[in-house]
């Protein structure tokens, strides 16, 4: 799981209840006699649960929380028994691993036990064979009035916040870690955008009623759809993704604002149709046990109101950038085929503020006074737009 701060009247980590940092040199998934053995090393005790889901047959456990960060999936799948492994945020304090079963199995053991000299713990959970039918009797969720929240599903078409909590705004810092995107005189877009985000969200978090996070809080790799992930398990109302771009022997300048293509929106929808079975969670629905084109259609759905108002974030962030002097392109609002921006349940935009292989942009993105406009564009198209989604609520709800 990716490095998640969250900021309110200032710069702040959020708080994670009972965080366990995942030993990733020794946990893993083995072979023995007759049996598979998952392992995992932790950096303290953490309440979690154990159980296996048919369709396709997989084994989830959920944590009160661990930090997968850097987490090797090939450390779970070398069993013959596991074809695959994912690993993030479930939703707040709370996060999920799934390893897809090749066969079907039963659950034999699961314990943790406790280290007493240095407070570490070790999970292992030991899996043997069972028939298709004995599997199916077995799967589902345990009986657990205490974890059942983690798979409640929630209305589908009601905003993940209500009237009274605050206007979430996530911010997305491309690329990162061993990927640093755009360069041009070592310049590195990873680390310009992470320097936007940064002052972005204390600006944000200013603003009374306004609670910023980030994807990522230093020079980190964090795949595009656990950004998505990371943004979904915050409850978003807004996801803006920071973006700039080097362009050699061309001088394109200033920023534009990306929404997604009704075309890429309707690939985006196969494409998370094809992963749902995976264990990504839309608007908090659990999609694993609906068909493909139920899946496609209350995505769809979610997307007609999400888009719409992702694309009048994306205009109102335009004409902030002309309020406040941001520097913009010839053409600032441009549509493409963006998979950060493939959220169904909450609206996106991709802010991309410049070129880095022009002089005068490079030199403006590196330094604080230069991007302060951008800043004051993001913020005060952030304030305009909650009046105006509040002004079109009621007649949205009709």
């Amino acid at each position: 799981m990716a490095l998640w701060l969250a900021f309110s009247t200032g710069l702040g980590a959020q708080e994670l209840s009972g965080l366990a940092r995942l030993d990733v040199a020794q946990s893993g998934a083995v072979d023995q006699f007759r049996r598979a053995e998952v392992a995992l090393y932790l950096s303290q005790p953490v309440p979690y649960r154990v159980f296996t889901l048919e369709g396709p047959n997989r084994l989830v456990m959920d944590f009160r929380e661990v930090d997968f960060r850097a987490v090797d999936e090939m450390a779970f799948t070398k069993s013959d028994w596991i074809s695959g492994a994912r690993f993030g945020a479930l939703r707040p304090g709370w996060s999920r691993m799934i390893l897809d079963l090749v066969d079907p199995v039963r659950v034999d053991q699961a314990g943790m036990t406790v280290n007493a000299v240095d407070g570490t713990a070790q999970i292992d959970v030991v899996l043997r064979a069972a028939t298709q039918a004995g599997f199916a009797a077995a799967a589902g969720p345990p009986n657990d009035p205490d974890w059942a929240f983690l798979m409640a599903a929630d209305p589908v078409f009601v905003a993940p916040q209500d009237d009274e909590g605050p206007l979430i705004i996530v911010i997305d810092p491309g690329h990162g870690g061993l990927d640093p995107g755009a360069e041009h005189a070592n310049v590195q877009e990873a680390d310009v955008m992470l320097a936007l985000a940064l002052e972005l969200a204390a600006a944000l978090g200013r603003i009374e009623g306004v609670q910023p996070a980030v994807t990522r809080a230093d020079d980190t790799f964090v795949a595009l759809q656990e950004r998505l992930t990371l943004a979904r398990g915050a409850r978003a109302d807004l996801f803006i993704s920071l973006h700039a771009d080097a362009l050699e022997g061309l001088q394109a300048t200033g920023a534009s604002v990306y929404t997604l293509t009704d075309v890429a929106a309707e690939g985006a929808s196969q494409r998370m149709a094809e992963r749902h079975e995976g264990g990504d969670l839309l608007a908090g629905v659990d999609l694993r046990g609906q068909g493909d084109e139920v899946a496609m259609v209350l995505q769809d759905m979610l997307r007609v109101e999400t888009a719409a108002a992702g694309e009048r974030f994306a205009d109102q962030l335009v004409q902030a950038m002309r309020d406040t002097g941001a520097v913009l392109n010839s053409r600032p609002r441009r549509q493409a085929e963006l998979a950060v921006l493939n959220a169904a349940d909450f609206p996106s935009v991709l802010l991309e503020v410049g070129f880095l292989s022009n002089n005068v942009d490079r030199a403006r993105l590196t330094s604080p006074q230069g991007r302060a406009p951008i800043v004051a564009a993001v913020t005060l198209a952030v304030g305009r737009w909650a009046i105006q989604e509040a002004a079109l609520a009621p007649l949205i709800k009709q």
